[in-house]
């Protein structure tokens, strides 16, 4: 196979003829971000026209070798990969399509993605979050992904990689990054913020186990509002290099504090977890009592800490994401304050 490319340069009319197995003669880009990846949208022109799309969204492992460590694209490339190649194309749920994505060494890789933005769909970068309305079409999406791959025959019969669990587990850089965050901008955060912090940096292992506690799905794994579209009223999901088996409510907690507008949160939190717990139950998963969500809801909205506080970070705070981080810390605070998780994540560790 023809190597990917490492960077955006290198995505002439030759190589993408090669990717997209028919001729390219010119190739613009129309737009440009970096943050933990590199991504653009490119407009395409071919020999025969109408031959492929007019235009894909580009992702690429970051130029810079020793944010690729940190973030560990690696992992993140090759799952997302494995995910369109795998998973993608047998789901009932709103996600690109995929044109075309391979992984190389030293944590490269490349995928050709639907333009969404060129179909109409809308994105966040944290100006807007999802309405009560959506949420609930999402979290029944959810439920039906949650409810096929409960079963382990179901995951390993459809990829090897789905048969092993594989938790919400971090690597030893992410406590001693968060203890610095919370040493020099502890000021800057909410104390329910900052104790839910220093928590996970001196228990992070264990709870780690607690996040990962309860039957294992297929989950996306990191549905925050800048990882979703509006494909008219419904939601669609993207982004799935973190997509792995875990606990259901991993995604719908996460789901809910990170993409719902946190005002229709808060007004619609229960009725919402019933209708998962509906919807999951209707698909032929897992029953649970709606004491049993909103108590694990309340542990796992912790883990907003953990996906947050990169926001501080020298490679975020320059990035083109900076909006999207703000919002995202604003949601994480929100939610540890409306949810007492700081007392939930105290009694789950007595």
């Amino acid at each position: 196979m023809t190597a990917i490319p490492l960077q955006s340069a290198d995505l002439t009319p030759s190589r993408l003829s090669d990717l997209l197995g028919v001729e390219v003669t010119g190739v613009e880009v129309l737009d440009r971000a970096v943050a933990t990846n590199e991504r653009l949208r490119i407009a395409l022109r071919y020999r025969e026209a109408g031959a492929g799309p007019p235009s894909v969204f580009v992702k690429l492992a970051s130029a810079d070798p020793e944010h690729r460590q940190m973030i560990g694209a690696g992992p993140m490339g090759q799952r997302e990969v494995d995910f369109y190649r795998d998973v993608a194309p047998v789901l009932d749920l709103r996600v690109p399509r995929s044109y075309f994505g391979a992984t190389g060494d030293d944590g490269c890789f490349l995928l050709l993605l639907e333009d969404l933005a060129a179909t109409g769909c809308r994105f966040s970068d944290g100006d807007w979050g999802v309405s009560a309305d959506q949420a609930a079409g999402a979290l029944e999406d959810l439920a039906r992904l949650h409810a096929r791959f409960e079963r382990a025959e179901a995951r390993s019969g459809l990829a090897p990689w789905l048969a092993t669990r594989s938790g919400v587990g971090h690597t030893e850089w992410a406590p001693m990054l968060l203890e610095k965050v919370l040493d020099e901008h502890g000021n800057e955060l909410t104390p329910a913020y900052v104790a839910a912090g220093r928590l996970y940096v001196a228990h992070h292992a264990r709870i780690d186990r607690i996040w990962d506690e309860g039957p294992p799905t297929f989950i996306h794994g990191d549905p925050h509002i800048g990882n979703v579209f509006l494909d008219g009223p419904r939601v669609g999901f993207f982004d799935w290099g973190l997509s792995r088996s875990s606990t259901h409510m991993r995604d719908v907690s996460y789901f809910l504090t990170m993409a719902v507008d946190p005002r229709e949160r808060r007004a619609s939190e229960t009725d919402l977890l019933r209708l998962y717990a509906d919807a999951l139950r209707a698909a032929g998963g897992s029953r649970f009592a709606l004491d049993e969500l909103w108590a694990a809801h309340r542990i796992q909205a912790a883990y907003t800490v953990v996906a947050t506080f990169l926001a501080f970070m020298p490679t975020y705070v320059a990035s083109d994401v900076q909006q999207l981080a703000a919002d995202l810390l604003r949601r994480a605070q929100l939610a540890l304050e409306d949810l007492e998780v700081v007392d939930a994540l105290r009694s789950a560790l007595a």
